[in-house]
């Protein structure tokens, strides 16, 4: 995000939570609204770059109250992609997808939150309805891919990859940073049907 707003001269200022939050979507509600709170009135427009993410729900009812905007999607595959992504699913539902952080960080992000590196026989629990990953690449190089194929080996399923960049996130920044103010807090239009990552 800090690349496309430098890039495109966006007065953007990126204030992250940690994404182990992704790991307790339950959370990420209460993470929202308290950082919101401490960067109210530092700001004249606060949007959030996440999807549902998870938390069913719970992130919107906590914007609408703040009059707050977010990025549109179920997921963060789908801020990269949506269409890809609903593709991919619609083709294989068992997909489990990677972006280039999770492929950076699968030990950290996957492997020991949820015990696989103690317990490798939880793999199957876990994984076992998957039938393949795909890689929401969004700079491939070299390295990332050795590690996509290695966390694909992990999961003990076919890696595919599909080039996808960062357009699909400079799209839904542009259009939050276009909506006019009078209506920011209601920029959560176009809602698409909860759906779950198969």
């Amino acid at each position: 995000m800090r690349q496309i707003a430098a890039r495109r001269g966006w007065p953007v200022d990126v204030h992250p939570l940690s994404p182990a939050l992704h790991n307790r979507p339950e959370r990420i509600a209460a993470a929202v609204r308290e950082r919101l709170d401490a960067l109210r009135g530092r700001y004249h427009r606060l949007a959030v770059a996440f999807a549902d993410c998870g938390t069913r729900g719970a992130l919107d009812r906590v914007l609408e109250e703040m009059d707050v905007e977010r990025l549109r999607g179920d997921t963060c595959y789908d801020v990269l992609a949506l269409d890809e992504v609903e593709a991919a699913l619609a083709e294989q539902p068992g997909t489990y997808f990677l972006t280039d952080f999770l492929v950076r960080t699968f030990e950290r992000s996957v492997v020991r939150p949820l015990g696989l590196d103690r317990h490798p026989e939880l793999r199957d629990a876990y994984f076992g309805h998957y039938t393949r990953v795909v890689w929401l690449a969004q700079r491939p190089t070299p390295e990332l891919a050795a590690a996509a194929r290695e966390a694909a080996r992990r999961l003990g399923l076919p890696l595919a990859r599909l080039d996808v960049g960062d357009a699909g996130l400079e799209r839904q920044l542009e259009r939050l940073l276009s909506t006019p103010l009078a209506s920011a807090g209601s920029g959560r239009a176009e809602p698409r049907p909860h759906r779950r990552n198969a």
